[in-house]
């Protein structure tokens, strides 16, 4: 098999041993595995020719791209693994419609870096911005800190190539923004995992880059009020919002402790921290005011201290230059580093209703205690579009004590309308919830499709999909 796919690949592009160790650790080191090789294609033809040899012959295929995963849906024990990360081309940038043609491989910075070369972005951001790749972002359909104004990754492609588990190339690299044309595959492909094929290249939006941001911390008493809050800067800044991100006591506590030389800049702790961030494309926002500062920041130091004034929160300092906005938020994207704290760990990614995130905090620490004595939380969120990363930490490495937390989150989120997963897909670790929680009708259609379109079960077998 080695022989056939060298042939096909040539030298040096099929890795065994030492040279594939490393493609077996995801970013959590929680799902080891041992690949019998990782393959490095160049090209769709390639993906294409490997997927054709792979069906013929049963052998199942992982794919990877930056490997920055959370959940294990790189898990490749036995199995092929498939990195993307040879194609790495940006085959286009159209200023004039905003769109980038970009393949697979090409990490997340790469993009933000290219489209800042003609005045626009690419809006998506997170932590792994430096290692993560399209192709894995896409398959994950991806969230992070601008989803409250963009949207996830689904949101921000128009189209994609995508080669099949039998080894074809289809080709859905639309440009247009509306094209009715029957099933809409392209949705289909986005957030599969990789289980339904295996994505090769896009064509993604691209946006205006702001000419004026402004960047705050804002101390507050509960979530309640900085719902409210988010609320009222929508309204006031004409839906300026980029970012709405909440920190907890406990995680500047954390983070403090790792970086003792950046201190938030407020007299003391709050339960509610919000780092907040409003940009504009418009000339006008961007304008000196009386002060000095742009437009924009006046409005948001005005809403701020009106706020202040009628105790709906407790103290905000705004950045006053870009070094204090990067400190803001390397504080925030700090979450993977300070998460994982050396204890058992339970590590969700829920989504809930606006209006329902303060009830279902409420009700995880009233119940805490009934399952651990040393249980304690640690979370932070994208408040704004209502996705937590609600962890546990634990005083024993329990699964049935694990899997029973996990068992209230998931039903204390679901009670509220939330769902289990957010954006971080569900891979190996959320199996078990998709068979408790998942509509059992549409479990029944997702395993047909997967039937249907991979019967060999060759593409990320065991991932996403329980076993019925």
């Amino acid at each position: 098999m080695l022989d056939d796919l060298t042939t096909l690949l040539g030298a040096g592009h099929v890795l065994t041993g030492n040279d594939a160790s490393r493609y077996g650790k995801e970013w959590t080191g929680d799902y080891p595995s041992h690949p019998r090789a990782v393959l490095r294609p160049g090209s769709a033809q390639d993906v294409a020719a490997i997927l054709k040899y792979a069906n013929a012959t049963g052998t199942p295929v992982v794919p990877v791209s930056g490997n920055t995963g959370l959940t294990g849906g790189t898990h490749a024990e036995g199995a092929l693994m498939l990195s993307l990360e040879r194609l790495n081309k940006i085959r286009d940038i159209r200023p004039a419609a905003r769109v980038a043609v970009v393949e697979a491989g090409v990490v997340l910075s790469s993009l933000h870096d290219a489209a800042a070369e003609h005045d626009l972005i690419f809006p998506m951001t997170f932590g792994a911005r430096g290692s993560c790749m399209i192709g894995g972002m896409l398959s994950t359909n991806a969230g992070g800190s601008n989803v409250l104004r963009y949207g996830s990754t689904r949101d921000l492609c128009l189209g994609l190539e995508v080669v099949t588990p039998q080894g074809e190339v289809m080709d859905l690299m639309t440009q247009l923004h509306k094209n009715n044309s029957g099933y809409d595959l392209r949705h289909l492909m986005i957030g599969a995992e990789g289980t339904l094929g295996i994505i090769t290249a896009a064509v993604v939006k691209l946006f205006p880059a702001p000419k004026v941001r402004a960047t705050a911390f804002v101390g507050m008493g509960s979530l309640r009020d900085a719902l409210q809050l988010l609320n009222i800067l929508q309204e006031e800044s004409g839906g300026a919002v980029d970012a709405f991100e909440f920190m907890p006591a406990v995680y500047n506590r954390r983070y403090d402790a790792v970086h003792p030389g950046a201190a938030l800049p407020f007299e003391r702790e709050y339960p509610v921290t919000i780092m907040l961030e409003l940009a504009s494309t418009a000339p006008r926002d961007a304008e000196a005011g009386p002060d000095g500062s742009p437009h924009l920041a006046e409005l948001l130091q005005r809403v701020l201290m009106q706020r202040l004034e009628e105790g709906l929160i407790s103290e905000a300092v705004v950045a006053q230059n870009e070094a204090q906005r990067t400190a803001f938020w390397k504080r925030r994207e700090a979450a993977g580093e300070i998460t994982f704290d050396g204890n058992p760990l339970v590590n969700t990614d829920i989504a809930l209703p606006l209006d329902a995130v303060a009830d279902f905090m409420e009700a995880m620490e009233a119940r805490l205690p009934s399952f651990n004595a040393g249980a304690s939380s640690f979370s932070c969120a994208h408040l704004g579009d209502g996705n937590i990363h609600y962890t546990v930490s634990l005083n024993r490495d329990d699964p049935v004590l694990k899997d029973s937390v996990v068992e209230a989150i998931e039903s204390e989120a679901m009670a509220r309308g939330g769902s289990f997963s957010a954006e971080h897909g569900v891979g190996l670790s959320k199996l078990s919830t998709m068979a408790r929680r998942k509509d059992p009708v549409a479990l029944e259609m997702m395993r047909a499709l997967k039937t249907t379109l991979d019967p060999n079960n060759i593409l990320n077998p065991g991932k996403v999909l329980p076993r019925s």
